[in-house]
């Protein structure tokens, strides 16, 4: 583990069967180690690392200072035996991890493997192979390290590989071998390669490999075609040889296995900031203790000289004081809980395994749970605020079905009657009568394309040619005409599918040749090259020759970039196929355009030469292969155009729109064009037809960027004035050429000038305006747009104006892109992020993230491996949100308040005491109970309720997103929290030292001994103590489990028995200096007074805990209590005859604003839609467009448990804009305060224009209004007459009833939609 690390590589040389010759390099062994420790390194390194906690270091030092005992008053085991219980907690969960670390290698490590020795295969651990041995892999095999292919079983140096260990894709890949090396197959001749390759240094990219093979005097360029990488499986190939090129840490499976960067929720942050707060209290209280022991030494101290004169050590009043204050701060130290993070800890742990277990986060589809891949997060899924969400594979199946199709000017796939509307798909297309290879579960619906292939017509006949050629698909064919295709995207697939039903069927490839069965005849055409997708060139191209010797380009790819080749003789049909992916687009569709050119022979023999050249470059190759293909791709003819569709998943729209009446915002993050973007927003109910504007920014300079996000705000300004005249004045100047100011959704205004000459830009609005217009706008800005918008001088501008809008979409955005957004809103937002994605493309947003989030789905497991977080469909999301998250928030913030107060209510008792004792240190309570009681008294209860504790059940966090906000806004544990906890803890003390103290001093037992004796004084007040908390934490508790009683009294009966035991004869007898006061809890606990005395200090400290929680409860219930009492008032209407309000009308849906409103039908066109394995973001559609419901968007809303919450917000993003914003600030608006509540705004119902339903029923005396509203019976599809939502109870003097449109409330239920929907 000492040895020195060598020079990093500026390239790397490799010479065949020369071990001695590549030793000199010290390239790494193959051998991997991921684990962190050894048998030797273990204590020290984990004991270094645990140290790096200033709590365990604080405490050591405490423990140094035990060990001096002129200045302590406490054994050293109070100290050392918390210490080493934390300490070797976390040491055996680390040792735990490393464990399985290490099995992991060591099973990787001695895997065997045939390596060539001395001309002879023979069989080596994994981790005896060197760099540039020759191994021999064999089919089904695991790829030992990263390798130079030589040669192969398979014709012309083929074999194929699955990377599901890399990048998670179980489609195969084809891999080739230089031609020369090809035939070196027999063992023999391998052993007589000396060839050397000179390579890049190991990097982690896995899809690039730049080398060159100098062999014979010649050179050959090597790329990663000719790779094997670590990781990858051999499939459907016998066996092959390869060339070590990586080993080890070296190979590009190792160099991704890099660490996240570690993440630490709001509440860390905080509770170290409070922990260095306690630790000044702290110094404070030694402080003012050691002033106080200096005073009495001097003042009274002086005169007990002559009989009780100083230690040695001690000479003055001063030095005595010196000494006193590092006691002080020895028995004081317990008011720093060394406990508390080893019990975060192990309560994120318990949070994590109830994500693991959550059944009803299962997909039995694909058979994965959902995992939480860290544990130190799980209560800032609580507080989370934006949503940044890829689209294909997250919000859709990624799943691709060709639907549709556009073929010399004509269209197909939709079937129309002889009225020309629409008809419902009924029965598919019947292939396999006339087409034995057609594959079962390819549906299509037109007649007219089959009849068009079978008459013959050979622009179809040419298009479906395109589709079964142009591609990168492998076909494995199992038996006689079953065919098995492993494509690189689901878009290739559905296409090669698509051409196979249509009678071309793709059946095999080799190196030189495609072969594919044209209306039942076999074909074979030469493959002369394959100009391969990238993201920049957003096409892919092959040139083949016929069997009749006619060459030809074929071409598929993104329309914008297919028609800028096209001949000009294309132009009348460029025009009519753009026309149908405008209605394509409409549907939402992903599209691809397809084309041809014919090249005669000296074309090809010119090209082909050039294109070989630029193959063959050792520098800039991409740039010269990136040339060549442009100068070909050119004057091609235009066949047509595919449209395939990928579904939304299941309960998409659902979920956002239950996670927007959380007030969580959603942003979509694209690599789609517009129009396909616009479209999956309607589908997944982003955007809604009820919202006054949607606002398109794609300018491409940064004046035009900035002049459209002006206009937006200018209509905002507008829209909002005309909605609102009241606030037409306080609008007044605001938008022109000034800039947002960072206050989005924010609370009172800042100071802004009405006169535009005096507002230099960037001014920020009034954020009660923000506040007002929000969740009635949407923004949708293209990739080239947001480059603009986010360089430095525009980014607060587009940042301020996307958040006063309720869904934003980037289109056409690079993973780069993605990062940047989610980095710009954490800059500038003091709001939780959570990026959610599923490919590789996602990654770096993910990372970047507070939280991120994978789904395991079509596209590989980067983004799962990369996540914090990881389930298999976007609608889990609000489960692991709205419920685990806001679960672990409470918990985590009720533990943390009791946790604290449980620890200032048992120190600060000393503190009271050193006043009454001449400030000597003494301690109240016996060194066993300063032990014990955090690790053994008090700790199980609390970690109980940190562990189970609900303040609302499941079901009800679902219908009542609005009890997500207090976690948005931090209300549950903050500084004022902190500090409220604090005090009642302070109290708590100054009840359990001072009434014991007053009573007990004038007490006597029946038999007239006084009871104003040390160790009666110690037991009275440690049995109250413990006997207060654990009442209090019985108080705190709100959902009650077998566990939680049995930890509260097991705790207290577990405190009486070892009192008990520490009292009596038996310990007294074997240990009699260590346990001196035999019998004192027996005596001291057998006086009724001490019993009085406990039941008074109880009654004090408990009572005005339950007279301020009762009247909080009726002056300002949360939501959460609101949710309680309905709950239980339902329970009680139903018992008679089930759901109140059956029966009632249907209350109308409001007709949103028309103003500046993007209609559904214009003309739009989807993006490219193919993507392969090198893309960056796959262009992404959905199923058919619906309309929202107000009633799968209402929720609750009432005076009582919003407008505080409100008011908090306002407060909140109030703070934000003065803190960050440069320009001066005026006083709040008053205007704020007519701002609507947050459950409206964000609610795309609409305003409720049209008369309801209702069924009002009042519960006296506490006049409390349940309001069952029905589903408009209008929106068919949504809600059928049976369908009831109850809005919950709304508190005496809430003002205003809860109307059907516009009321928030749950979802709807789905098991009571009768089932004619």
């Amino acid at each position: 583990m000492f040895r020195k690390r060598p020079p990093p590589e500026e390239e790397r040389r490799v010479r065949a069967n020369d071990r001695e010759y590549n030793e000199k390099f010290q390239y790494a062994s193959n051998c991997i180690m991921t684990s962190k420790y050894n048998i030797i390194t273990f204590l020290p390194v984990n004991l270094f690392e645990q140290f790096q906690e200033v709590a365990n270091t604080y405490f050591l030092f405490l423990l140094i200072l035990q060990l001096i005992p002129q200045i302590s008053s406490l054994s050293w085991f109070t100290t050392i035996v918390p210490l080493v219980l934390v300490l070797s907690i976390t040491a055996v969960k680390d040792a735990t991890d490393d464990y399985f670390r290490h099995k992991s290698d060591n099973q990787v490590n001695n895997r065997q493997s045939q390596v060539l020795i001395g001309g002879i295969l023979q069989k080596e651990k994994w981790m005896n192979v060197r760099v540039g041995d020759i191994i021999k892999l064999e089919n089904k095999q695991f790829v030992a390290a990263d390798l130079l292919l030589l040669s192969s079983s398979e014709p012309h140096g083929l074999c194929y590989i699955e990377t599901a260990e890399l990048d998670g894709e179980t489609n195969m890949k084809v891999r080739q071998s230089l031609s020369v090396t090809s035939e070196l197959g027999d063992p023999n001749n391998l052993a007589q390669f000396d060839g050397e390759v000179v390579c890049e240094p190991p990097n982690n990219k896995l899809d690039r490999f730049c080398g060159t093979l100098y062999w014979k005097d010649c050179k050959y360029s090597l790329s990663n075609q000719n790779m094997l990488l670590r990781g990858c499986v051999l499939r459907n190939t016998e066996s092959c040889y390869g060339l070590v090129i990586f080993a080890g840490p070296d190979t590009k499976l190792m160099q991704n296995s890099g660490r996240t960067k570690f993440k630490r929720t709001s509440i860390d942050r905080l509770m170290n900031t409070l922990v260095l707060w306690i630790f000044g209290f702290l110094v404070c209280m030694g402080v003012i203790l050691a002033i106080g022991d200096a005073i009495w030494e001097k003042e009274v101290g002086a005169l007990f000289q002559s009989f009780l004169p100083w230690d040695p050590p001690v000479d003055n009043f001063l030095f005595s004081a010196f000494l006193s204050f590092w006691s002080y701060v020895i028995i004081l130290n317990t008011v720093v809980p060394i406990s508390l993070y080893v019990s975060v800890e192990v309560i994120r742990l318990g949070h994590s395994y109830f994500i693991n277990w959550d059944r009803r986060m299962f997909c039995s589809c694909s058979n994965t749970a959902a995992e939480a891949r860290t544990t130190t997060l799980n209560e800032e899924l609580g507080q989370v605020e934006y949503i940044f969400s890829d689209k294909t594979g997250t919000l859709t199946q990624n799943i691709m079905t060709f639907n549709k199709c556009s073929i010399n000017g004509h269209t197909y796939g939709e079937v129309m009657n002889i009225l020309g509307a629409q008809q419902k798909r009924v029965q598919p297309l019947d292939f396999s009568a006339w087409n034995p290879l057609a594959d079962r579960d390819f549906c299509f619906y037109d007649q007219s394309l089959l009849e068009a292939v079978m008459v013959g017509e050979p622009a179809v006949h040419e298009f479906f040619r395109v589709l079964s050629l142009c591609h990168t698909v492998m076909s494995e064919e199992k038996s006689e005409g079953e065919l098995l295709y492993k494509a690189q995207s689901p878009d290739e697939g559905a296409l090669v599918t698509a051409a196979r039903n249509f009678g071309f069927v793709f059946r095999s490839r080799t190196p030189g040749t495609v072969t594919t069965q044209e209306l039942g005849k076999a074909v074979t055409y030469t493959l002369l090259a394959i100009l391969d997708f990238n993201n920049i060139r957003k096409r892919m191209s092959v040139i083949v020759r016929n069997p009749e010797g006619r060459i030809r380009l074929y071409c598929k790819g993104a329309d914008t970039v297919l028609f800028e080749r096209l001949h000009s003789c294309n132009h009348e049909l460029m025009n009519i196929t753009s026309d149908h992916l405008n209605e394509y687009a409409g549907d939402g569709l992903r599209t691809l355009a397809v084309a041809y050119r014919d090249l005669s022979e000296e074309q090809w023999e010119e090209w082909s030469e050039r294109f070989r050249g630029a193959d063959k470059a050792t520098d800039c190759r991409d740039d010269r292969l990136a040339a060549a293909y442009e100068e070909i791709e050119q004057d091609m003819m235009l066949l047509g155009a595919t449209a395939i569709e990928d579904k939304l998943q299941e309960g998409v729209p659902e979920t956002i729109a239950i996670l927007s009446l959380a007030n969580i915002k959603i942003w979509v993050l694209t690599g789609d064009k517009q129009e396909t973007a616009v479209n999956i927003g309607y589908s997944c109910k982003m955007l809604t037809d009820d919202m006054t504007e949607i606002f398109i920014v794609n300018g491409h300079t940064v004046q035009s960027v900035r002049e459209e996000l002006r206009k937006a705000r200018e209509r905002m300004l507008e829209s909002t004035r005309t909605r609102d005249g009241g606030k037409e004045a306080e609008a007044q100047g605001w938008g022109g050429a000034c800039a947002f100011g960072n206050g989005c959704g924010g609370g009172g205004a800042a100071n802004w000038m009405p006169d535009e000459s005096k507002c230099p830009p960037p001014k920020a609005p009034p954020p009660s305006l923000l506040e007002s217009i929000s969740g009635e706008f949407a923004l949708i800005i293209s990739g080239h747009s947001l480059a603009h918008a986010l360089e430095a001088d525009m980014e607060r501008e587009f940042l301020e104006t996307a958040c006063a809008c309720r869904a934003v979409i980037c289109c056409r955005v690079t993973p780069l892109q993605k990062a940047l957004v989610v980095e710009l809103v954490k800059r500038h937002k003091k709001a939780v992020t959570l990026a959610i994605g599923d490919g590789a493309n996602d990654v770096s947003m993910i990372k970047t993230a507070h939280i991120g989030v994978g789904i395991s789905g079509q596209e590989g497991i980067q983004a799962v491996l990369a996540s914090d977080y990881s389930f298999s469909q976007f609608r889990f999301l609000q489960r692991l949100l709205l419920v685990h998250g806001r679960w672990s928030y409470l918990r985590m913030c009720r533990f943390l308040c009791y946790f604290f107060y449980k620890n200032f209510a048992f120190t600060m008792v000393h503190f009271w005491f050193g006043f009454f004792c001449g400030f000597s240190a003494q301690t109240v309570y016996d060194q066993y109970f300063i032990t014990l009681y955090n690790i053994v008294y008090t700790s199980l209860p609390v970690l109980a309720m940190g562990i189970f504790d609900q303040d609302v059940p499941e079901q009800r966090s679902l219908e009542y997103p609005k009890l997500y906000e207090p976690g948005q806004l931090n209300l549950l544990f903050n500084k004022r929290e902190f500090f409220i906890c604090i005090a009642q803890g302070i109290y708590t003390s100054v009840v359990l030292f001072f009434i014991p103290y007053g009573v007990l001093s004038h007490a006597t037992q029946s038999n007239g001994v006084p009871l104003a004796d040390y160790q009666t004084f110690a037991v009275t007040t440690a049995t109250a103590l413990v006997i207060v908390v654990s009442v209090q934490i019985a108080l705190d508790t709100g959902y009650w489990t077998a566990i939680n009683h049995f930890f509260i009294w097991g705790s207290l009966g577990t405190y009486f028995t070892i009192l008990f035991v520490m009292h009596s004869s038996i310990l007294f007898n074997i240990f009699p200096k260590q346990f001196h006061f035999l019998g004192s809890a027996h005596n001291t606990l057998g006086q009724p007074v001490v019993w009085l005395t406990i039941a008074l200090a109880t009654v004090i400290c408990i009572a005005p805990v339950l007279a301020f929680r009762f009247l909080k409860l009726d002056l300002k219930p949360q939501l959460s209590d609101t949710v309680r009492y309905t709950q239980l008032v339902l329970q009680k209407k139903r018992k008679p005859g089930g759901r109140a309000g059956r029966g009632v009308g249907g209350a109308g849906v409001a007709s949103g604003s028309t103003l500046g409103r993007l209609g559904r039908g214009g003309s739009r066109r989807s993006g490219y839609a193919f993507a392969h394995q090198e893309g960056f973001g796959e262009l992404i559609t959905s199923g058919k467009n619906m309309r929202l419901s107000s009633l799968a968007l209402a929720t609750f809303a009432s005076r009582h448990s919003s407008s505080w919450i409100d008011t908090l917000r306002r407060k909140k993003h109030a703070n934000s804009t003065s803190a960050q914003n440069t320009l001066p600030t005026g006083e709040d608006s008053t205007a704020s305060s007519q701002a609507p509540p947050l459950s409206t705004s964000s609610s795309a119902a609409g305003e409720a224009e049209q008369p309801s339903n209702e069924l009002v029923l009042t519960h006296s005396p506490d006049d409390i209004a349940l309001s069952v509203i029905r589903c408009s019976e209008r929106e068919v599809g949504k809600c059928s007459t049976a369908t009831v939502q109850e809005a919950p109870f709304v508190w005496k003097g809430t003002g205003a009833r809860i109307s059907g449109t516009n009321s928030p409330g749950p979802p709807p239920i789905a098991e009571e939609t009768s089932s004619g929907e």
